[in-house]
């Protein structure tokens, strides 16, 4: 049987490889770009967590100013303490102690809020030279992670 050249080209399908458009979305396609999706979204999980990190640090070091200014102010209104060295604490002390002066339980109740509020890591120490004073405070952070997870932070005053 013999067909002209015409008859071929109408029995052609619409669909054949010479003419035909791609319309959708091959399942390849669809895979990789919900890989490239999933991978952003880790990313942005990954900045989110070490944000909050460092926001947790940032609000660990504004606690200790806070209370760091709480026991100047309580060396200040206690001048006659003061003066003899009540405040000092001779080093670190990292557990509240039971006291029998006003200067004892200022430094007793500080030491038992720095716990409270910046970890049960956190110990505090005073020393004078005069109404000079420094106040120091050492914490763990060990969410920051690299090097060493040991912060302190240190104040000084003149009272």
């Amino acid at each position: 049987m013999f067909t002209s050249p015409r008859t071929v080209r109408r029995m052609t399908s619409p669909m054949s490889k010479v003419g035909r458009t791609t319309r959708g979305v091959s399942l390849l396609e669809v895979l990789i770009s919900v890989l490239v999706l999933s991978i952003g979204m880790l990313g942005a999980a990954s900045l989110q967590a070490n944000a909050m990190r460092g926001s947790q640090g940032s609000w660990e070091r504004t606690q200790i100013s806070i209370l760091s200014q709480s026991i100047f102010d309580g060396m200040r209104a206690n001048t006659a303490g003061l003066t003899v060295g009540a405040y000092v604490t001779g080093g670190w002390v990292c557990t509240p102690g039971v006291a029998s002066t006003l200067a004892g339980s200022d430094v007793s109740r500080w030491i038992g809020n720095l716990r409270t509020q910046v970890g049960p890591s956190a110990c505090g120490r005073i020393s004078c030279s005069g109404r000079s004073c420094t106040v120091g405070v050492r914490w763990d952070d060990a969410r920051l992670g690299g090097g060493s997870s040991t912060q302190l932070l240190e104040m000084k005053a003149q009272l």
